[in-house]
Parts: C-alpha cells; structure tokens; sequence
C-alpha cells in the first residue's frame, strides 16, 4: 500500500520531475502539469504563464511561470518536444491548478522529441519520498 502524502496518493499512471511537474504519456504525447504537493507549496495562484503552441521546449529548461500570493516559480519542462496543445483555462482561471492539478489543471501538452528522456522521471513512489525528504 502507498503511504498518503497529505490526504494524496501521486498518481502511478504519472511520472514526476525534481521540480514538481507530472507528465502523463499517450503515445508520443506528454501531458504536463505541476503537482499536488507543488500547489500546496505556492498556495494561492493567481498568475500562469504558458507557452504559445509549436514553441520548443527542452527538458529541464523553463517553459512558463506559475505566479502565487507567495512567489513567483519557474516551471520546467520535463521532457524536449514541440508544445502541441496549451490549456488557455488557466490563463483565466489559474484556480483550476490548485483544485484539479492531476486533471483540467493539465498545463501543456507536449510531442515528445526523445523518448528516453522519460527514463529519467520518477515513478509516484519515489516522488512521494523526494516530497518526505523536502518537507523536513
């Protein structure tokens, strides 16, 4: 059985980066969004910044900002590719991130430029013991 972090189980369908993002893979497709734990730690969003679609990204650079009454944060992309869908909901509701991150609070959808760099991403398992280690 998983241990709960906060009332929450990381999904085990979704891989995690250092940095918090979640991605969820459909064939050569990633769906990026910033996770449950992340959304705790800036508390109220009020601000998202989210590429335009065809931009490049390149995993572990910057692909937006995420802005809250405590800080502003870079996101980061976890994987390169070509952005192929972007959620403009969040430009005007950035709220839905902090209510729904593993659903319609998804970020950017991304064509998936190498596959391999996906080996690099944590399993829910080991997220949720990067997020122990961080909270102490």
């Amino acid at each position: 059985m998983i241990e709960k972090t906060e009332n929450r189980v990381y999904p085990k369908n979704l891989k995690y980066s250092e940095t918090h993002e979640w991605v969820g893979v459909d064939k050569d497709t990633a769906t990026v969004g910033i996770t449950d734990f992340a959304t705790k730690q800036l508390t109220d969003l009020v601000y998202v910044e989210l590429p335009s679609m065809g931009a490049k990204v390149t995993k572990g650079s910057s692909f937006g900002v995420v802005e809250s009454v405590k800080a502003v944060s870079d996101l980061h992309s976890p994987v390169s590719g070509t952005v192929v869908k972007v959620n403009e909901k969040l430009s005007r509701e950035p709220e839905i991130i902090t209510q729904d991150p593993y659903g319609k609070g998804w970020m950017i959808k991304i064509k998936i430029g190498d596959e391999t760099e996906l080996d690099t991403l944590m399993g829910s398992e080991e997220y949720e013991e990067l997020v122990r280690k961080e909270k102490k």
